[in-house]
């Protein structure tokens, strides 16, 4: 199956994921029949479907493998990359994890081990669905110099990186980076990243939420993104919002201005009595 690239984030996803997120999916079987159509392909066999189901049974599996494989991330060069873009929550007990060398492999080099952050994706029963990989430099507090630093890897559409259980209420966004420096501001918040624009559009609540606070991007990928799952959301009765940031996103914002001031700003644009 054809693969595309996110021109948001220049992660890639599957191409299944973005016709999902587009036309509002809820059906396997009609994404399929419409990336079929787009690729002008035959409609897939029995066998061909198998095929495909037993493929992401797989990468889950292997999401499973590098997530356990992986230490916690306090004290190593994951923190220390997120430090440095002046995030300040706390990193003990979040879907977060290290892995000291770690496979990235580039069709134009050949395979090396570089250090990484790890993101647990879950769905809404909390099931380890897929993960979430940011290659860092070695040397510096930075993502890799590599072609595409961010991946994604198992089922990762309708799921995201949920810092807290999300109940009631929540703030969801696109980038880790953007959901931790919201997060800096507001500790008590659950908030969840949904690691792309395609994603956050396509973005799967549990049927206990009644309020949802939408961090958007600042660009076009990431407002129209927004405004699929507010569209969405209102249908469902839910109360929700859009925010936006600053600057480029909401990290953006934290490293030009203040944690303090980030919570000022976005705490009267949601509403919160004591920001």
């Amino acid at each position: 199956m054809a693969h595309k690239t996110d021109g948001a984030t220049d992660e890639h996803g599957d191409l299944l994921d973005l016709i999902r997120a587009r036309e509002g999916f809820t059906s396997f079987r009609d994404t399929l029949d419409e990336a079929r159509r787009f690729l002008r392909a035959p409609r897939e066999t029995p066998t061909e479907g198998r095929d495909r189901s037993s493929s992401e049974c797989d990468t889950i599996a292997l999401a499973r493998k590098i997530w356990v494989a992986s230490q916690p991330i306090v004290g190593t060069r994951a923190e220390a990359y997120l430090r440095a873009r002046k995030i300040t929550a706390d990193l003990r007990e979040s879907p977060l994890r290290y892995h000291p060398a770690l496979i990235y492999r580039d069709p134009d080099s050949a395979p090396r081990k570089l250090p990484a952050l790890i993101a647990a994706v879950s769905d809404n029963s909390g099931e380890i669905r897929g993960i979430h990989r940011t290659f860092l430099d070695p040397d510096r507090n930075d993502k890799a110099n590599v072609t595409a630093p961010r991946r994604a890897l198992g089922a990762i559409l309708g799921n995201g990186v949920r810092f807290g259980v999300i109940d009631e209420f929540a703030i969801i966004g696109e980038g880790i980076e953007t959901v931790l420096s919201l997060k800096s501001a507001f500790p008590d918040i659950p908030m969840v990243a949904a690691l792309s624009a395609a994603h956050l559009g396509a973005w799967r609540p549990p049927s206990t939420l009644r309020r949802l606070v939408i961090a958007a991007d600042n660009d076009e990928p990431g407002r129209n993104a927004a405004r699929r799952l507010f569209e969405r959301m209102s249908e469902h009765r839910v109360d929700v919002n859009t925010i936006e940031p600053l600057g480029a996103d909401f990290n953006s914002e934290l490293r030009k201005t203040s944690r303090e001031s980030m919570r000022d700003r976005v705490g009267r644009l949601i509403g919160l009595k004591e920001a």
